[in-house]
C-alpha cells in the first residue's frame, strides 16, 4: 500500500533545527524525513482490532511540528520508528477481527487515535484509563502493539497518511449519516478543542482572550459558544480568513497578533481593561487582562502574552502543543496567582452538573455544527502532493485554508495542485 512514512533521522533533525531558526517551515519541509513509500499493510494485533481504510485525513499542528522538528523531544521514547503519520481521520470499515463487536465492514468511522490499556490488551488498566483518560494512559509502551501515546506514531497500526490503518474497537466510532466527511474529519480536533474548553468555567460577565485563531483556536471559540459560555470573547487572528471565521463561530472582538510588542500591547490593553508598565529591560508590566486566556498557539510568545494578559486571579490554559519554547518569563504566573491549566487530547470534563467525555461530545454536537465547519477544510489533495499539501498547511496566510487534509478513498475528488 501506499503511505507517508516518517524515519527517524538525527542528521535531518540537526539540519531542520538550523533551517527553522534560519528559513522558518517553509523550506524544511524539502529535506523532512517524511516520505512517500510502498509497504506491506499492518497486520491486526488482535481478534479485537478492525482495519480500515482512510477516506480523508487531517495535517495536525503537531505533525508539523514533527516534520520541522519544532516539537519536544520530550515524547520521542514514547513512540515507535518508523511509524506512518496521520491521527485525524475519518474512514471506512474493510475487515473485523473474529472478537469485535457492533462494527460491520462498510461502516463510515472516526478514529479515537490514544492508544490506552484497552487497545492494547492490559487489565487491569492504569488509573488513567479507568477513569476513561485513555490519552493519559501510563503503558504507552507496552501491550499488543508497540510504544505509541497514539494512532500516527506507532509503527504498528499505520496511520491516517496511507491506504489502510488498524485500529482496536474501542478506538473506532460510527459517523452518523448527516455529518459530512469534512466535518467529520475534524471531530478528533474539535474533542480537543472542547477539552481545553471545558478546563474553565467563564462567567457571563468574564472576558475571554483566545490567542490563535488556526484549527485549534477557531474550534475553541466554537466549543466554548456550543457549551454555553456566554462571556464576550477576545480572538487574536493573524488573516481575514480566520477572522470571518472566529466571528461566525462566535468571536466578539478581534485583537492583532502581528506588528511589534509595542503596537500589539497597547490594543490589548485598550480591549482588556489592562495597563502595561514598562520595564528597563525585556518584556512590560502588565496589570489587569481577562479573566480567562486560552492560549492556542504555545509559542514563546504567546505565553509571555498570555500570562501577562490574563488578570491576577485569572485561568491560563494552555491549548496549544508547546516545543521548547525560550525566553518565557514565568513571573506573571507567580506575582498575579494564576491558575494554570493544561489540555491535551480529549477525556471527561464537567459540564455544568453532568461529566462529559469530550469525544463524544464532539461527535454529538458535530450533528448541528457540521455544515459550519466543513469550509473550514480545504480542496484534499493525494498523498503523492504531500509536500504540497504541507506547504499549504504551513502557508495559511496565502493558501486560505485551516485545515488541510488528504483524501485516499478513490471515491473522494482530488484537487489539482501545483507541486512545490
Amino acid at each position: 500500500m501506499k503511505a507517508l512514512q516518517f524515519r527517524k533521522s538525527i542528521p535531518r533533525y540537526a539540519l531542520l533545527k538550523a533551517m527553522s531558526r534560519r528559513w522558518g517551515g517553509p523550506l524544511s519541509i524539502r529535506v523532512s524525513p517524511l516520505t512517500l513509500v510502498e509497504i506491506s499493510k499492518p497486520q491486526l494485533p488482535t481478534p479485537q482490532w478492525v482495519r480500515i481504510r482512510p477516506r480523508l485525513s487531517g495535517i495536525c499542528g503537531s505533525d508539523l511540528a514533527t516534520l520541522g522538528a519544532k516539537g519536544s523531544p520530550y515524547l520521542a521514547p514514547l513512540t515507535s520508528m518508523p511509524f506512518v503519520m496521520g491521527h485525524e481521520t475519518v474512514g471506512t470499515v474493510t475487515e473485523i477481527g473474529a472478537q469485535v463487536t457492533d462494527l460491520t465492514v462498510g461502516d463510515r468511522v472516526v478514529l479515537h487515535p490514544a492508544l490506552g490499556c484497552r487497545a492494547r490488551g492490559i487489565e487491569p488498566p492504569c488509573d488513567s484509563c479507568f477513569d476513561h483518560r485513555d490519552a493519559l494512559c501510563r503503558n504507552v509502551t507496552q501491550g499488543d502493539v508497540s510504544a505509541g501515546i497514539q494512532t500516527g506514531f506507532c509503527r504498528d497500526t499505520g496511520g491516517g497518511f496511507s491506504e489502510s490503518l488498524v485500529a482496536h474497537q474501542s478506538q473506532v466510532y460510527r459517523v452518523p449519516g448527516e455529518i459530512e466527511d469534512e466535518a467529520a474529519v475534524l471531530i478528533e480536533p474539535f474533542s480537543c478543542a472542547l477539552h481545553g474548553a471545558l478546563r474553565a468555567t467563564p462567567s457571563r460577565d468574564d472576558h475571554v482572550l483566545v490567542i490563535g485563531c488556526g484549527t485549534i483556536g477557531l474550534l475553541t471559540i466554537a466549543a466554548l459558544r456550543a457549551t454555553g459560555c456566554q462571556s464576550t470573547i477576545y480572538a487574536v487572528a493573524k488573516h481575514d480568513h480566520q477572522r470571518q471565521y472566529a466571528a461566525n463561530f462566535g468571536a466578539d472582538e478581534f485583537l492583532s497578533g502581528g506588528g511589534s510588542m509595542r503596537f500589539r500591547y497597547n490594543a490589548w490593553t485598550t480591549a482588556l481593561d489592562a495597563k502595561v508598565h514598562h520595564a528597563p529591560i525585556g518584556h512590560p508590566t502588565v496589570i489587569g487582562g481577562a479573566d480567562v486566556t486560552f492560549d492556542c498557539v504555545a509559542s514563546s510568545r504567546t505565553i509571555n502574552d498570555g500570562l501577562r494578559f490574563t488578570k491576577s486571579g485569572g485561568t491560563y490554559v494552555l491549548v496549544g502543543m508547546p516545543g521548547v519554547p525560550k525566553g518565557v518569563d514565568w513571573t506573571p504566573m507567580w506575582y498575579k496567582e494564576l491558575n494554570i491549566r493544561a489540555a491535551y487530547a480529549y477525556g471527561p470534563e464537567q459540564q455544568g452538573t453532568e461529566t462529559v467525555d469530550t469525544f463524544d461530545l464532539a461527535l454529538d454536537l458535530m450533528k448541528t455544527w457540521g455544515q459550519r465547519f466543513a469550509p473550514l477544510v480545504g480542496p484534499p489533495f493525494a498523498l503523492a502532493d504531500f509536500r504540497a499539501a504541507l506547504s499549504a498547511a504551513i502557508n495559511t496566510g496565502r493558501s486560505g485554508i485551516v485545515k488541510t487534509v488528504f483524501a485516499i478513498d478513490e471515491g473522494t475528488p482530488i484537487a489539482k495542485r501545483p507541486s512545490v
